[in-house]
């Protein structure tokens, strides 16, 4: 072959490989891809492979948006998102706590379903055999004076007797015939998906998840999500799909077709909930944040009333409030449909409150809720408070009587300190976490610590809260004792050998790290401190402030500081961390999508 014409056949080869290679670089990677926008027009840039000469057309700002440079790559967990540099899509760094919290409980939550379905279908076996039993006892041999030769009378002569059943009539079809239901894996649906970070977890690390729906009703996050599928490989392709949708509408018309549903609004979700409630399987699971916590915990009480129907109180107790109000707030709008939950876990990290509670049909059992409400009164000059339940039960020989509640549980004015209560509520008085919940969800996540990146501050959380008195509603604080008597703080561990030692119950609270539950009534803990003053006087104080007039009392109990056993609690004796600081700066809510902080916030933050 002539050397000129074999240069320029080298030249075709290498050219052709070129272009492949271009063109399998921008199908493995849709960020490279063009803009469905923009088809036919290339941008000439430096990372472009096999430098294809490509003519720019359209305008400047548009192709921009196209390259790579635009976007940056976020890994959380098995997952990875592409986010554009202009805060198109929302994405919060500090939400990995909350998802991977999500995550542990999804986990605990696959593995009980699967359990409790087990534990049916074992029941209805057994019922089946006893049916069968019963079957068997009334459809005897026939005796002996219908029976001749050993066979039966009449035209049964020839068909072989059933040795089961004792007899040649055609045993009857029991219920063991029939295929028992099979346990489908749990549907998914991620009501306000954004990038789709939380969707795309759950299906990359989440064994034995069903199909998992990312709503969205902003174009460029449904954009934002599509892209992050693909980006993500056959594995999201296939269980996550990204939609269009008002989530409200979309739940009204799926009625009970999820197994789970995950709210994490940029906000109040209370205008989510009675959508939610109806959407939910029976037996399915409410994942449900909340991050107006100035609202909940009291910063505004007639807006609180207005979204969830209860006033808050501003407590040491308000972050535990917030919870509290939340769920009674879903639990309203579950008792419209003749439905109720029940919390497995409830948790206040950072700057918002989370709670998972599982949903149930039962018109009978919605009858207990008002026991589970109560109003709570916070005395406005010591820290005394009281909680009055909604209703009450009176049992008879073969029923039960709900009967509004007996009241009030406390006078005019506090007896303690001589002042006046104010009255918030109603809030969840019943426990907001299923301990055996919590030891499961604790123990796989310590069997799984590489897959949580955020492992030691949930781990953290979780400790704390398995060592929670679960049915003592809301916390002391015990500087704030000592802030109304004006005394020196007792140790954590002096007070609780105190409570101990009288005879009552105590423990500490994942709200607050000074915060501490009891089931003492506010006279003895008032009688505690009071000897403790006695150890260690204070200064005289005007005889109208609320420390003077509780100081003199005389306390009606002996008060034993004596350190007890029980004193410190499990992690604290191991010393487990339990209160992790955070660990960057800023480490809170960001902004919304698509906006930035102006140049005057910026000099008012400095």
């Amino acid at each position: 072959m002539h050397p000129f014409l074999s240069q320029i056949t080298a030249g075709v080869c290498i050219r052709i490989f070129e272009l492949a290679q271009h063109h399998h670089f921008a199908t493995s990677y849709p960020l490279f891809r063009r803009h469905p926008q923009h088809q036919g027009e290339y941008k000439k840039h430096p990372n472009n492979m096999g430098g294809v000469d490509e003519t720019k057309t359209g305008e400047e700002e548009k192709q921009k948006s196209t390259t790579p440079l635009d976007y940056i790559v976020i890994k959380e967990g098995e997952a990875e998102i592409l986010m554009h540099t202009k805060n198109e899509v929302f994405y919060n760094k500090t939400q990995v706590n909350n998802r991977d919290m999500s995550i542990a409980v999804l986990r605990t939550f696959i593995s009980k379903r699967k359990d409790e379905h087990e534990a049916l279908l074992s029941k209805r076996k057994k019922k089946m055999l006893k049916v069968s039993e019963d079957n068997d006892s009334r459809l005897k041999a026939p005796s002996e004076s219908t029976m001749t030769d050993g066979k039966c009378n009449g035209e049964c002569e020839e068909m072989p007797q059933d040795e089961s059943y004792g007899t040649c009539e055609e045993p009857e079809k029991t219920p063991e015939g029939k295929e028992q239901g099979e346990l489908m894996p749990p549907r998914v649906l991620e009501a306000l998906s954004a990038s789709g970070l939380r969707a795309l977890r759950y299906a990359r690390e989440i064994e034995g998840i069903g199909q998992v729906v990312a709503l969205d009703n902003d174009k460029a996050s449904v954009e934002a999500c599509r892209r992050n599928i693909k980006f993500n490989g056959s594995v999201a392709s296939e269980k996550v799909e990204s939609n269009l949708a008002d989530a409200r509408v979309y739940m009204l018309t799926h009625p009970k077709e999820f197994d789970v549903i995950d709210l994490d609004p940029y906000g109040s979700p209370s205008v989510f909930l009675d959508s939610a409630v109806q959407s939910i399987a029976d037996g399915g699971m409410l994942m449900c944040t909340a991050t107006d916590m100035a609202v909940l915990c009291g910063g505004n009480g007639e807006v609180c009333y207005s979204k969830y129907g209860s006033y808050p109180l501003r407590g040491k107790y308000c972050h535990e409030m917030a919870l509290r109000v939340l769920l009674a707030c879903i639990e309203s709008h579950a008792n419209r449909y003749k439905r109720f939950i029940v919390p497995v876990l409830s948790v206040q990290m950072d700057f918002y409150v989370r709670v998972f509670v599982r949903i149930y049909t039962s018109a009978s059992a919605m009858k207990n809720t008002p026991l589970k409400l109560s109003y709570v009164y916070q005395c406005i000059g010591c820290d005394s408070f009281h909680l009055q339940p909604l209703a009450r039960t009176v049992s008879k020989t073969t029923s039960v009587r709900y009967l509004p509640g007996f009241g009030p549980v406390v006078p005019q004015k506090c007896s303690d300190c001589g002042k006046k209560y104010n009255m918030g509520g109603p809030i969840w008085s019943a426990p907001i976490h299923d301990q055996d919940w919590v030891t499961s969800i604790l123990a796989d996540v310590k069997s799984m610590k590489e897959r949580y990146p955020a492992f030691n501050r949930i781990s953290a959380v979780l400790t704390t809260i398995s060592e929670e008195l679960p049915d003592v509603p809301l916390f002391l604080s015990l500087h704030n004792l000592c802030g109304t008597l004006k005394c020196t703080s007792p140790s954590a561990v002096v007070f609780r050998s105190a409570v101990i030692n009288a005879g009552y119950r105590i423990s500490g609270t994942h709200v607050n790290p000074l915060g501490l539950k009891s089931d003492a009534p506010m006279d003895v803990i008032w009688d505690i401190m009071r000897c403790w003053v006695k150890n260690h006087p204070v200064k005289a104080q005007p005889p109208e402030q609320a420390g003077s007039v509780i100081l003199a009392k005389e306390p009606q109990i002996q008060v034993n500081f004596a350190q007890s056993v029980a004193s410190l609690s499990k992690a604290r004796a191991k010393k487990v961390a339990r209160f992790l600081p955070n660990p960057e700066r800023h480490w809170g809510p960001k902004l919304r999508a698509a906006r930035t902080i102006t140049s005057i916030a910026i000099s008012a933050l400095a």
